[in-house]
């Protein structure tokens, strides 16, 4: 393998009709290939990403690993580049930490019998320290500090090097994929002694199962006076399995005593052995663990094989200021763990390739500083990957519901005579997703509604639309607008308490404004469904999770220093829902904080827009006008593209504010971000988790019905 060149495309962005939602990006793609395409894919670079020779003489390119060596001349004579060679340690490690602090389920545990079968982590902010182990020809392992601080402290010359080469000797494989083949068919049984081979069942005394490997080959010992012995007894599946096994037991415990001799419970595992494969995964966990009695976490990456080509990327970045920015994985360009994709790269050749497309965001990404366990947060509510039954569902509904997106995408652009065209295109990659996520739902991590959700924006950005829902948005805060100052004035009229409780429930009336949730957005589509109808609809309280009364009561002592609220939708649902609510926080003393999107998503508000709307609504609300003006409300970017919430991924501006006003309450609203996300994470301040059910088959799971209300107090334990 020949590590990746990375380049960066500038995405100059669509020209809006409204302006403010313009958000510029760049975006990194990578791609993975044998370096028996190599020709072919610089003569691709060179014909499609680079200008002529003349042009490009005197740029340099970064490269690292053995490749960079041995393809130096090839690299420059196709591309008139000089090649700028890059440590692969240092590259390696450079590109690691990348991973673990940017992608989102990177990381995880292989268990080969088990539900699921793959296991992820989200984003731990304690990154450090930790044992990477790269496997090669050989075997190096490092000790990992820091960004700066780093060194080898072993290896091994037994490495995939060792299981090729002998694999060549041993059996009639042609090469590495088809050893692995052999392998993945074979029974080591039939070649390597087993305890019970020797003992005849358990050993007792030491411990030792009776299915445990004693030696290696041990079935094939002969002498010569074995005269019986006949050597075409050994299939070469087996031949292969028992060298996988001996080359991935060795690996794993030396890699197991040298994190416990530097008291290390973390070893990620990376190069081209493993390719995400599960019987080398599988090995490999099962020596870790067996060996360190379960004190010692075997962890796996999905992009391992790009962690060099990230690394080179990163040091000709450098210059950049790199640390200023984030990154996030784009599905709709990436393939997906275990998921090659056909790579037309010319006429002659069409090989399956591997790809990796991150998208970058001009901004720090941080954990929200109230989480209560930052390190085990878990953003979603549900893992599809676990639960069939809502993996089957979830995956039909998606689908379903396709034909309503793609006529909102041609509508959304009437002027443009390619829009059907590229509609067609969104609607069948992103159904072809979905069915390779019914037999491979661990491909790009934990599978959840949030993932689904995500994919289909960045399915919709990649066919140049970016938002759909714009002119509906804008249409939805025009009539919201027209009513908010009657609005206001009814509110006024009430009691005290009954104020409380009528700006619950229009927070709650508001969310029901919803253009993801496919049964209301057929409401909208065929009646004159407005504010006073939402009500309506409500569930009568009780509610499902009905802790209003809780929430009175803790009103009638003393403000809060400041609410975070994270906002969902436009129109009804922030200016009669969301701005009432907030007016009557600040006229307690409260600091609010308005948290919105960077990006589209459906009909979600995002910050270009609501700092448009403030303004406008201040013209109707003296007390949002003053509070807006003094800096005791304030609209901020939450770094998110998606009707969900990712607390680990938030603006550090966020955060940044949250800790400057003395955040005490977070307000997060609507489905997406509330009950599809964080209804089970704890926080360190008060929470409301306000929502209403959107989806039946949902509302039923959780024992209810549609439109039921879940609105969720909860206080720090």
């Amino acid at each position: 393998m020949l590590n990746d060149l990375p380049l960066i495309l500038k995405n100059d962005g669509v020209k809006y009709e409204m302006a403010e939602t313009d958000v510029e990006g760049a975006r990194l793609h990578f791609v993975k290939f044998e370096t028996k395409h190599i020709e072919t894919c610089l003569s691709f670079i060179q014909q499609n990403l680079v200008g002529s020779r003349d042009f490009m003489q005197g740029k340099t390119i970064k490269a690292t690993g053995g490749g960079a060596y041995k393809y130096t001349d090839l690299l420059t004579s196709t591309l008139g580049l000089t090649v700028d060679k890059e440590d692969e340690m240092e590259c390696l490690i450079k590109g690691c930490n990348f991973l673990l602090k940017n992608i989102p389920d990177e990381v995880f545990q292989y268990r080969r019998h088990g539900n699921p079968e793959y296991k992820f982590s989200s984003l731990d902010p304690n990154v450090f320290p930790y044992l990477l182990c790269n496997i090669g020809s050989g075997v190096s392992v490092m000790k990992v500090e820091s960004e700066s601080s780093y060194e080898r402290i072993g290896g091994s010359a037994m490495g995939g090097g060792t299981f090729w080469g002998l694999g060549s000797l041993l059996t009639n494989a042609e090469g590495f994929d088809e050893l692995l083949e052999l392998a993945e068919k074979g029974d080591h049984r039939n070649i390597d002694m087993l305890v019970k081979d020797i003992y005849g069942g358990d050993y007792c005394g030491m411990g030792l199962p009776s299915d445990l490997l004693a030696c290696s080959f041990g079935k094939a010992i002969h002498s010569i006076r074995d005269t019986n012995f006949n050597r075409g007894h050994f299939e070469d599946g087996d031949i292969a399995r028992s060298l996988l096994f001996m080359i991935s037991n060795d690996i794993g415990q030396i890699a197991c005593l040298y994190a416990m001799m530097h008291g290390l419970t973390r070893v990620y595992f990376g190069g081209y052995f493993l390719r995400g494969l599960p019987l080398s995964m599988h090995t490999i966990s099962f020596a870790i663990n067996y060996w360190s009695k379960g004190k010692v976490q075997a962890l796996f990456l999905r992009h391992e094989g790009y962690l060099g080509a990230i690394g080179a990327f990163l040091k000709g970045a450098e210059e950049d200021d790199t640390e200023k920015y984030s990154w996030g994985e784009n599905y709709a360009g990436s393939s997906g763990l275990r998921s090659p994709i056909p790579a037309q790269l010319s006429s002659q050749n069409n090989a399956m390739f591997h790809q990796l497309e991150m998208d970058r965001f001009d901004w720090q990404l941080v954990h929200c500083p109230l989480l209560q366990d930052p390190s085990n947060y878990f953003p979603d509510t549900v893992d599809l990957t676990q639960d069939t039954e809502a993996r089957k569902y979830w995956l039909q509904c998606f689908e379903d519901a396709i034909d309503k997106f793609v006529d909102r995408a041609i509508k959304s652009q009437p002027h443009h005579v390619d829009a059907q065209e590229r509609a067609e295109k969104f609607c069948k990659k992103y159904v072809s997703r979905l069915h390779h996520l019914r037999c491979h739902p661990f491909a790009y991590g934990s599978l959840t509604v949030r993932s689904l959700l995500d994919m289909r924006e960045h399915c919709l950005n990649e066919f140049n639309f970016p938002d759909p829902y714009l002119q509906q948005k804008r249409m939805e805060n025009e009539q919201a607008l027209k009513v908010l100052s009657q609005k206001l004035k009814e509110l006024d009229e009430m009691t005290w308490e009954k104020r409380q409780e009528a700006l619950v429930v229009g927070l709650l009336a508001g969310n029901v404004f919803d253009w993801g949730a496919k049964e209301v957005a057929t409401l909208l589509e065929t009646s004159d469904f407005g504010f006073e109808e939402a009500l309506g609809k409500l569930q009568a309280r009780p509610w499902l999770c009905d802790n209003l009364d809780q929430w009175i009561e803790r009103l009638r002592n003393h403000s809060h220093k400041c609410a975070a609220i994270f906002v969902d939708n436009s129109g009804m649902d922030v200016v009669l829902g969301v701005m009432p609510f907030a007016r009557e926080l600040i006229r307690r003393g409260t600091k609010v904080i308005l948290c919105a999107n960077s990006k589209p998503a459906l009909n979600d508000v995002t910050v270009q827009e609501l700092n448009v709307l403030m303004p406008r609504i201040g013209a109707v609300c003296d007390d949002i006008q003053q509070a807006f003006t003094e800096g005791s409300l304030v609209v901020v970017d939450s770094g998110q593209g998606s009707p969900c919430l990712d607390l680990s991924r938030l603006n550090v501006k966020v955060a940044e504010e949250m800790h400057h006003l003395g955040t005490d309450l977070i307000l997060l609203e609507g489905m997406g971000r509330a009950i599809h996300t964080n209804l089970n994470t704890m926080f360190t301040c008060e929470v409301i988790k306000a929502a209403v059910l959107k989806n039946r088959w949902l509302a039923n799971r959780l024992g209810g019905v549609m439109y039921s209300v879940i609105f969720k107090y909860e206080r720090p334990s």
